[in-house]
């Protein structure tokens, strides 16, 4: 078939580039316009046009898909299919009529379980044991399309946001290769959402990384992995601000006020918490890079210690 592909970050690239493996010809790729980035501020190419250039693909990288201009420049692709995966433009209704057989979607998440910018992480911090990737036909809603193909897998307890996206980028190159075999060979059934069941997965925000010790530890452990590496989350100690890279639960009792550093050695920070303890294992003090408590405590610094109040 003739496949318009539109995505931007590397979720989207993993799902391209299983895509050009496959007999299907990919006549044209959308991204969004280059942005500036880095100290320099150089224009930087998205992930899924890097792929597409390295291809030889046509790249368009329209402001938006609403002007008419727009609209006749994806229809002189003359598309059976276009594929969706975190392009981070809206579809109005004109573009989903263009291809032939409508658009399919991309999504990191067990639809209706998470709509919305930022399923993975959701997942993970809600303590969801699974998710997935759904192939969706899209319509004019928010991630409210009827379903063509899931694919699920467990959500382990050591997953952050980094390790479980670069597993469901992959689960999406390969769900959707599926899908387009069943769209060719008819085995494909869509089938409804149930709205009841539907969370709206919103976007990630820096201020959302700001850990509230009156949480129990278990919450605040989710957090700090599903937030990992990006917005990451992060404490107030005095007038120092310290971002967490790892942590783990201890199952103990404490009564000291929450966000008190109970305990500092090798294996990690205790901090009390509204119930349990969390044990912080991997830290970043200001100006300096991620480091261990261990390298922390082997370089001198006396910070964290027992008693002092985290903010």
């Amino acid at each position: 078939m003739r496949l318009v592909f539109a995505g931007t970050p590397d979720f989207a690239a993993s799902a391209l580039t299983a895509l050009l493996q496959t007999d299907h010809d990919v006549v044209g790729v959308y991204s969004q316009p280059d942005r500036p980035s880095g100290r320099g501020r150089k224009m930087i190419p998205s992930p899924v046009k890097k792929v597409a250039m390295e291809a030889g693909i046509p790249v368009f990288q329209p402001e938006s898909l609403k002007t008419a201009e727009a609209q006749a420049e994806l229809k002189a692709l003359n598309a059976d299919v276009m594929i969706v995966a975190a392009y981070g433009l809206i579809l109005p209704q004109a573009v989903l009529d263009i291809p032939r057989l409508g658009c399919l979607n991309i999504h990191a998440s067990l639809l209706p379980r998470w709509r919305g910018a930022a399923p993975i992480q959701r997942a993970i911090a809600a303590g969801d044991r699974e998710t997935g990737i759904t192939i969706m036909q899209m319509d004019a809603g928010l991630d409210t399309g009827d379903m063509l193909l899931k694919v699920s897998t467990p959500i382990d307890e050591t997953d952050t946001g980094g390790s479980l996206h670069d597993r469901l980028a992959d689960l999406g190159g390969q769900a959707i290769v599926e899908a387009l075999r069943g769209l060719e060979n008819g085995s494909l059934s869509a089938e409804p959402q149930d709205d009841q069941k539907a969370c709206y997965a919103s976007k990630l925000s820096k201020e959302e990384g700001h850990l509230d010790w009156t949480e129990d530890a278990t919450a605040l452990d989710r957090r700090i992995r599903a937030f990992n590496p990006w917005p990451g989350t992060f404490t107030d100690a005095d007038d120092l601000r310290i971002r967490i890279h790892a942590a783990e639960v201890i199952d103990i009792t404490s009564e000291k006020h929450p966000g008190t550093v109970m305990a500092r050695s090798r294996d990690g920070i205790d901090v009390a918490c509204g119930l349990d303890v969390l044990r912080i294992t991997r830290l970043q003090l200001p100006g300096s890079k991620a480091q261990s408590v261990n390298d922390l405590i082997n370089g001198g610094k006396e910070i964290l210690m027992p008693g002092q109040e985290l903010d």
